[in-house]
């Protein structure tokens, strides 16, 4: 494979500067992104076969044909190569959750709850092994970079997004209560913040009511990708939805 395209792109990717805007810089710079690209591909498939800890960018170099040094212009060590897959898979699945927001608009707020719930579990299915490496086994020695963290909020920000709109449109239930006792002393200021953060107006008992209806869609979502639901739900695809029907009603959505 040493004679390959990807091969022969890598190589000449880094080679003499060229001045601004030129044709040469430009095709510089769509090779390199091809590079890039077949890259992150290629890890992708080794993050299927051996999951994130056995990441390489020398296996990865070998099977694309490159020497490792090479890959190493593109990707400095395998934690940068890995928050690159982290920050794709983050904005993978937060364009499916927002999309399914966006085309909803105008229905009933449980409705759009549940179809942007459906959404991020159609994602997860298509993607399994994206998705164990976004809310699967921490890799050890591992900490994603603050790079990641506006990536990894699309997805509950499309969700909570409709909540938002319910607020504003005035179809949120109200609280049966103005504040919660479940909701400790010591969470309040940090609540606060959430809810600034959020731009979402609401009590604390109701940003709770948010919070575990979003937490329970992921944890449920883990529970039948890792397998915990075999032998005891006949069908997962309704047990969701249920549950998301259910958890949509907690927070106070409208079904009409």
């Amino acid at each position: 494979m040493l004679g390959s395209p990807i091969c022969q792109t890598a190589a000449m990717a880094p080679d003499a500067p060229s001045t601004p805007d030129t044709p040469i810089q430009g095709a510089r710079a769509r090779a390199r992104a091809e590079v890039r690209a077949a890259i992150l591909t290629t890890a992708s498939e080794h993050l299927a076969e051996g999951g994130a800890a056995s990441l390489s960018l020398r296996a990865v170099a070998r099977d694309l044909g490159m020497v490792s040094s090479a890959v190493y212009r593109y990707f400095s060590s395998r934690d940068e190569l890995l928050t690159a897959l982290i920050i794709e898979a983050y904005d993978s699945l937060g364009e499916y959750a927002e999309r399914a927001a966006a085309a909803s608009v105008g229905a009933p707020p449980v409705t759009r709850w549940v179809d942007a719930a459906l959404a991020v579990r159609a994602w997860a299915l298509t993607h399994p092994y994206d998705y164990a490496l976004l809310y699967g086994t921490p890799v050890p020695g591992y900490a994603a970079p603050d790079d990641t963290m506006l990536p990894g909020t699309r997805v509950s920000i499309a969700l909570v997004g409709i909540v938002r709109d319910a607020v504003r449109d005035g179809t949120l239930a109200l609280s049966s209560a103005p504040d919660d006792p479940t909701v400790g002393e010591g969470n309040r200021t940090s609540f606060d913040a959430l809810r600034g953060e959020l731009d979402l107006q609401v009590t604390d008992a109701r940003l709770l009511d948010v919070l575990l209806a979003w937490t329970q869609l992921f944890g449920l979502l883990s529970f039948e990708l890792f397998g915990q639901t075999r032998n005891f739900v006949a069908d997962d695809e309704l047990l969701f939805r249920d549950a998301a029907v259910a958890m949509a009603r907690r927070i106070g959505l409208h079904e009409r």
